[in-house]
């Protein structure tokens, strides 16, 4: 299996063609990246919630705590505390749900603008390719199948007409007559024209 055609001109094609997809995947995802780490940044409330929240929450557990010793007020005193510090540990979980709620949405859109350009550029770029591996397998075991320069040959014939151009003078009676009567020469001339189509040599 071959994977770049022989002749510079086609492997040069394909070479730049491949660069270019490999390119435009790269940027894909670095852009997509750098998107879901602008999203992120409104994840920072979030941070700065559930910290402020849990330091406050400490904060009215250990007033509570203390309040708990005072004689006779101790136990009245301790659960206004204890219920302030329950309602900061609620804004502490609002943080985190900020956070995750924000994580998820980067997530989703960074998936999004990964997934659906790659797959825009695949399309357009992996069948031209594996059609050309495909083809270019096909008429390499063509050529060296017996009678298959004959094939060959005929298919330069039956092919573009400017594909011919590149050949010397035709022979008396033109190429088709040669190929008619068996001319070796002719033969190989017009399946090296066709393997030179696909960028092959023979």
């Amino acid at each position: 299996m071959r994977f770049y055609a022989q002749t510079p001109a086609r492997r040069n094609r394909q070479v730049l063609v491949d660069l270019i997809a490999v390119a435009l995947i790269a940027v894909v995802v670095w852009a997509a990246l750098a998107v879901r780490e602008a999203i992120m940044l409104l994840a920072e409330p979030g941070r700065k919630v559930e910290s402020s929240g849990d330091s406050l929450a400490k904060e009215l557990d250990s007033a509570a705590e203390a309040a708990s010793d005072v004689p006779f007020i101790g136990g009245v005193l301790k659960k206004p505390l204890e219920s302030a510090a329950d309602a900061s540990s609620g804004f502490a979980d609002a943080g985190v749900s900020l956070q995750e709620t924000v994580g998820q949405v980067a997530n989703v859109i960074t998936t999004a603008l990964i997934v659906v350009p790659v797959l825009f550029v695949l399309l357009l770029w992996l069948p031209p390719r594996l059609l050309w591996i495909r083809r270019s397998s096909t008429l390499r075991r063509l050529a060296e199948a017996p009678g298959g320069t004959d094939l060959l040959a005929l298919r330069a014939l039956t092919g573009p007409p400017r594909s011919l151009a590149k050949l010397p003078a035709a022979p008396p009676g033109g190429w088709a007559d040669a190929w008619r009567q068996g001319d070796r020469q002719a033969i190989t001339d017009l399946s090296a024209v066709a393997l030179e189509h696909v960028g092959l040599r023979p």
